[in-house]
């Protein structure tokens, strides 16, 4: 085929490229993007330029776009359009398939937020250091993805990162990867969070959030790390360090997965409801590597109070790899009557260094410890003696500064079958028939995990996106 006439060829591209023209809108006010949303539809893409905008009234978006032809509202650099001042963007409950990218927010906190009936929303490499008391960034909206974000340098009350939903039902399939939260320093008698999965009244509801490949770093004072307060959601691959005073909550739900994470220097895991599944992480040079709750209910559930601790029952604690925690593994003692834990599997994980590896002070019925693998000098507490084989575990520091076993190590094939759920080690490398013990499936291929970096996250990372699939 010969090559077709200037005059032709253009008339075949024209419409195509005036198509894209007419969808993309450069604004440089607030007035003139609050215009620009008003009119928006399927396609749009609503450049903001770069500069300093004082919002006094709320940005609201009340459409969308399609799965195929998204509406996107981003800053024309990375972070180069900083909305400060009173108010903030309201994503309405009408509004889906909206990508907000790019945006440095310092206005006030408890300003931005997802309604609950608002879909298919994503959150993308955006600055938040929001001012004043209230949560960062509120999410009430089902299939929301928040990632390459970074959550800085908050001093107030409130979380930087709040899942919600409408009622007892927590908003559905939150998808939260590859962010950087960073300095949380909470007011004395104010607890807060950096990152917080529902609500005292929504344990019990199903959510199914995944969160993974999520950097925590210099949570202090009454501030945690985690607090996980619904069920069925899954945390993995995520760092957690610098952060002597603040741990990863599960504090309401039930049925959540806990793995390929690393902690350390942290205050550790709590674990308080049911069914639990904390397997293949690696516990290091923390408080305690991790709290059973001392339950003060069997079940908590609509209409119990909201200090109400759910006893921690049948949950399993399997191949993990603590070293040199103050405490690997404790249910603490209480004040006043408790329920203690009850059926908690202690299984094929190793420990090294610290002072004590369980201290059980409380009711613990049930307890099954089975095939953990203890260092010469470390001091077994209150694990019995059948639940444990000791000797030189042969771990040894590699290049990620983690301690893994080496290639004798008396933990490769020591492990045994019987967790389905387990099927996958801290690089998330597939297990064997015949498993390794702790954290790390020694094998021929390369490591493929690691503790994050602040370069791996946020808004400059490089990375995609997440392996795997959104829930």
């Amino acid at each position: 085929m010969g090559k077709l006439p200037t005059c032709l060829l253009l008339a075949l591209l024209l419409p195509g490229v005036l198509g894209a023209a007419e969808n993309r809108h450069r604004v440089d006010s607030p007035a003139a993007l609050r215009g620009a949303l008003r009119r928006a539809g399927p396609g749009d893409h609503i450049q903001l330029r770069d500069g300093v905008y004082q919002l006094n009234a709320v940005l609201s978006v009340r459409s969308g776009g399609t799965a195929e032809r998204p509406l996107v509202i981003e800053a024309e650099n990375i972070g180069g359009a900083e909305l400060t001042g009173t108010h903030g963007i309201v994503i309405g409950e009408s509004a889906e398939h909206v990508v907000i990218r790019g945006l440095s927010l310092t206005h006030a906190a408890g300003r931005f937020s997802v309604a609950a009936g608002a879909r298919h929303i994503r959150i993308t490499r955006n600055q938040f250091r929001c001012q004043g008391d209230g949560v960062m960034l509120s999410i009430s909206g089902d299939d929301v993805e928040v990632d390459h974000n970074e959550f800085a340098d908050k001093t107030t009350a409130g979380a930087m990162l709040a899942v919600a939903g409408v009622g007892p039902q927590i908003a559905r399939r939150t998808w939260i990867h590859h962010n950087l939260f960073r300095d949380f320093g909470g007011p004395l008698g104010r607890p807060s969070e950096m990152l917080r999965v529902g609500l005292s009244a929504t344990g019990l509801s199903v959510g199914r959030a995944l969160v993974e490949h999520n950097l925590f770093l210099r949570a202090r004072g009454e501030t945690r790390l985690v607090s996980n307060r619904s069920s069925g959601n899954v945390y993995r691959h995520n760092s957690f360090g610098e952060s002597p005073s603040a741990q990863v909550d599960l504090r309401h739900g039930n049925d959540v997965e806990f793995y390929g994470n690393f902690l350390r220097g942290t205050e550790g895991l709590r674990i308080l409801g049911d069914r639990h599944r904390v397997h293949g992480n690696y516990f290091e040079s923390n408080h305690a590597g991790i709290s059973l709750g001392n339950g003060t209910v069997e079940t908590a559930g609509p209409g119990s109070p909201a200090a109400a601790l759910d006893r921690p029952d049948d949950c399993a604690i399997v191949f993990n790899t603590f070293v040199d925690n103050r405490m690997h593994l404790q249910l603490a003692r209480a004040a006043g009557e408790r329920l203690g834990a009850r059926n908690i599997t202690v299984a094929h994980n190793a420990f090294q260094g610290g002072n004590i590896v369980a201290r059980i002070d409380g009711p613990y019925d049930g307890g099954v410890w089975k095939g953990n693998f203890l260092a010469p000098r470390v001091n077994a507490g209150q694990m019995p003696p059948e639940g444990y084989t000791r000797g030189n575990l042969r771990l040894q520091p590699a290049d990620d500064g983690l301690q893994r076993p080496s290639s004798n190590s008396p933990l490769l094939d020591a492990g045994a079958r019987g967790f389905p759920f387990a099927e996958v080690d801290l690089d998330g490398q597939p297990r064997g028939d015949r498993p390794d013990a702790g954290a790390d499936e020694v094998s021929s291929a390369p490591v493929s995990a690691r503790p994050l970096r602040p370069e791996d996250v946020g808004p400059a990372a490089r990375t995609a996106a997440a392996p795997g699939s959104a829930p």
